[in-house]
């Protein structure tokens, strides 16, 4: 299993959520529960990338034969025999840190995997204990730890910090075993949007650089729709609104704005642009305005 998505951020959570790397963690049952049986049953009804978080070493026969990854939890995190063990597995490794954790000591504990041959370890910002009712994220962090290794964020306290964690360089989202299906849908959303925008590098071959055009081309679109709902609104809000109210002026301003953002295109190719999309939207909120309820 490749748990590092080149087009985008990586979303994990419970199956029922349909996420792109689905996840369970055997730690709740405590030992009680038989690891094989529990997931040959649950790879009869499952069949795509599986994340599992084992309680003990005893769950890691059952892991390597029927999952695609292993999961250290925090609280293993510098259980070092468990590390040597989980990347003895040969599946890919993903570490979370522990909450006292230094940015060393969680590198040191990916070291542990790498010196058994394992070179498939990404680490799992998990959060710090602070005064606050859950842990609280370091995203400074997270974005030192990228600079060495793929780092994965756990929002599943406060998926409201999924754009903050895809900013801060996170190459994936965890969200845990009972994340809804909507808010999956709402990382992955936000995923998608930010990936143009974050990506680095350049494509080496025609059909990567087109892949990558079809990733801005749907951020774009999400920003089009997003700007006409806003213009939408601007023209309500006017005392005249539609293709009667347009501030040239502001028009001028906006294009003078993104020229600057955009000095390859120029202000005159901006123009024709923003001139386009202005009135797109304004046509679409015309249109939503004499549509019938």
């Amino acid at each position: 299993m490749n748990l590092l998505d080149p087009g985008g951020a990586v979303i994990i959570a419970g199956l029922a959520a349909e996420p792109d790397v689905a996840m369970i963690s055997l730690r709740h049952r405590h030992g009680r529960a038989d690891a094989a049986a529990e997931l040959t049953a649950l790879r009869r009804a499952y069949a795509g990338p599986l994340l599992v978080e084992p309680f003990s070493a005893l769950d890691l026969p059952a892991i390597a034969e029927h999952a695609d990854g292993v999961l250290v939890g925090a609280a293993w995190m510098q259980d070092f025999q468990l590390l040597r063990a989980v990347a003895r597995t040969g599946r890919p490794v993903v570490i979370q840190r522990a909450p006292a954790a230094t940015l060393e000591e969680w590198l040191s504990a990916a070291e542990y995997c790498v010196a058994e041959g394992n070179h498939e370890v990404v680490l799992c910002e998990t959060g710090t204990r602070t005064h606050l009712p859950h842990h609280t994220l370091d995203l400074a962090l997270v974005r030192e730890a990228g600079r060495r290794r793929p780092v994965f964020v756990d929002v599943s306290s406060d998926p409201a910090l999924a754009t903050a964690a895809l900013s801060a360089g996170a190459h994936g989202l965890l969200l845990g075993e009972d994340a809804e299906a909507g808010r999956v849908a709402e990382a992955r959303a936000r995923a998608a949007l930010l990936a143009p925008l974050l990506a680095d590098g350049e494509p080496a071959t025609v059909v990567d650089a087109r892949a990558e055009i079809d990733r801005v081309d749907a951020a774009l679109a999400t920003l089009l729709e997003r700007r006409a709902e806003l213009a939408g609104l601007v023209q309500r809000l006017k005392p005249v609104g539609g293709f009667a109210g347009r501030d040239l002026d502001r028009e001028r301003q906006i294009v003078e704005a993104m020229a600057a953002r955009a000095p390859g295109l120029g202000a005159d190719r901006i123009a024709r642009i923003m001139t386009a999309v202005i009135e797109a939207g304004l046509q679409a909120s015309e249109e939503r305005d004499l549509s019938p309820a």
